[in-house]
């Protein structure tokens, strides 16, 4: 198991993970204090040949550690599966994994698993490869948001996640300081910030541009909230954008919550592509990849494409 202690649910629950392992002498445990340390970690990991590699963090820790595992190549041509525990701020790849609620529990379900027979829990998820230099490696991860879902994900990081309320509280106010500056066209530095335009091009589709108060890639089945985003199987990377119209977004939010966001697809401003590569290009516009903050310069694309499948448990839902 890797594990970053600074990540925000490990500051509360990293002693009650440390005593689980020391009564189960069968867990590799190894923590890192910054991200440059995790492929020390993973080289360490692939000695003791693991069954399962558990990932202890929050989803800047899962994306870092994927990266490395794509680049790195510790664990040769066969890495074991990969499991998420619930611990961070967003969770996003750990709930799609079917891992929620208290980690000590996910990790006990974890660990009972891989005692047996695997395979029925071994799920394939594809991977995201972000290039904003083409010269350089490519970051991996699963869910990347840009424009005004990244200001407003910013947002609730710096302005509200220091009011020290739960979780569910800071994502309500933060969605109440949107609604208010898209509906009264107010400009605040106590409210989101307007999106900047963005040149969005998808192969076989074609370019799409505008303000986006969402723009989002993932390969996940679910985003955001409970609705499956299907597709046609044109690509594994799923592009939802919805510009900056208050009736779009929030036509797109209630048919994403009653489970069948595709419907919202036919209104005007609300767009849903699947590809094999996507281009985002635009002056100095938040992109955020599973943690990782990129921005936009205009002439130089930051590039999507799909990485190689990697192999995770999922836990049942």
């Amino acid at each position: 198991m890797l594990s970053n202690p600074k990540s925000t649910g490990n500051i509360a629950q990293l002693s009650r993970i440390r005593d689980y392992c020391a009564d189960h002498p069968d867990i590799f445990h190894y923590e890192v204090e910054r991200a440059d340390q995790i492929g020390d970690a993973l080289r360490t990991i692939a000695r003791v040949l693991p069954k399962m590699l558990i990932i202890n963090g929050g989803d800047g820790t899962v994306q870092a550690a994927l990266t490395e595992i794509h680049n790195g190549g510790h664990f040769g041509d066969d890495p074991p599966p990969v499991a998420v525990l619930p611990n961070g701020k967003t969770n996003l790849i750990a709930l799609d994994l079917g891992s929620y609620g208290d980690p000590v529990t996910a990790l006990d379900r974890l660990v009972t698993l891989a005692q047996s027979d695997l395979s029925p829990h071994i799920v394939a998820r594809e991977l995201i490869a972000l290039r904003a230099d083409p010269t350089a490696r490519p970051v991996i991860g699963m869910f990347l948001g840009g424009a005004g879902l990244a200001d407003t994900m910013l947002y609730c990081r710096d302005k509200i996640y220091p009011l020290g309320l739960p979780n569910g509280v800071s994502h309500a106010l933060t969605a109440i300081a949107l609604l208010t500056r898209m509906f009264l066209r107010l400009q605040s530095r106590f409210l989101p910030p307007t999106p900047s335009p963005l040149l969005v091009s998808v192969r076989r589709e074609g370019p799409i541009s505008g303000r986006f108060a969402l723009l989002a890639v993932t390969t996940l089945e679910k985003m955001l909230l409970a609705s499956d985003l299907g597709g046609s199987g044109r690509g594994p990377l799923k592009l939802v954008a919805i510009e900056e119209r208050p009736v779009s977004l929030l036509k797109a939010f209630f048919a994403n919550l009653f489970g069948n966001f595709g419907a919202a697809t036919s209104t005007r401003g609300v767009h849903f592509e699947e590809a094999d590569e996507i281009s985002i290009e635009g002056e100095n516009t938040n992109l955020i990849l599973d943690g990782e903050m990129f921005r936009t310069q205009v002439g130089r694309p930051i590039v999507l494409r799909p990485a190689a499948p990697l192999s995770f448990v999922r836990l049942a839902a």
